[in-house]
């Protein structure tokens, strides 16, 4: 185990000093300050996170059953690493990397060309995949080095309480109480 100690020195950024655990013990393969650069991308794994849990929406899971749920799982990470490989391509072809590109604007251009990528011919897949691609490549993100948040959500919960009971069970006992 190697420990090293990496100074912060960004505004917006609470720690100052942090302590990073590695088992890259030979300093020459890499640096304190690869390491640093490395646990700072660690990120973008947040970043894949967010996407899929709102982006795909797979924060609330809606099978009830295990086996669906696993099936519910798989279905979003297919989802999400088909999209992902598009972002991919489209980055390759316009110089970029793909974390340059909105994953949110890949989905809505790959939900707008699934019409056509489901009815077209062979001949013509060609053609809409290289324009879905040149799609996917315009939806940029802005580079935003250093950014910081406030921690804050921007919708507030309703003060409704949770349904416990099928809908038809409610709706049948509220009809019945105001028909009294």
């Amino acid at each position: 185990m190697r420990e090293v100690r990496v100074v912060v020195c960004h505004p917006g950024f609470r720690t100052k000093l942090l302590v990073v655990v590695t088992t890259c013990v030979q300093p020459q393969e890499l640096t304190g300050s690869d390491i640093a650069i490395l646990y700072r991308l660690r990120w973008y794994a947040e970043l894949d996170l967010r996407a899929l849990k709102q982006t795909l929406q797979l924060d609330v899971l809606r099978c009830q059953t295990p086996a669906m749920v696993r099936k519910e799982l798989w279905a979003h990470l297919l989802a999400y690493n088909l999209i992902r490989s598009a972002m991919a391509a489209a980055a390759r072809t316009a110089e970029l990397y793909p974390f340059q590109l909105s994953f949110k604007g890949a989905v809505q251009a790959v939900n707008a060309f699934a019409g056509w990528l489901w009815s077209g011919s062979t001949a013509e897949l060609a053609c809409l995949c290289g324009q879905l691609r040149a799609l996917l490549a315009q939806y940029r993100i802005e580079e935003r080095p250093n950014r910081s948040e406030p921690r804050a959500r921007k919708r507030r919960p309703k003060h409704y309480p949770y349904l416990k009971k099928p809908r038809r069970h409610v709706g049948t006992r509220l009809a019945e109480q105001t028909c009294h």
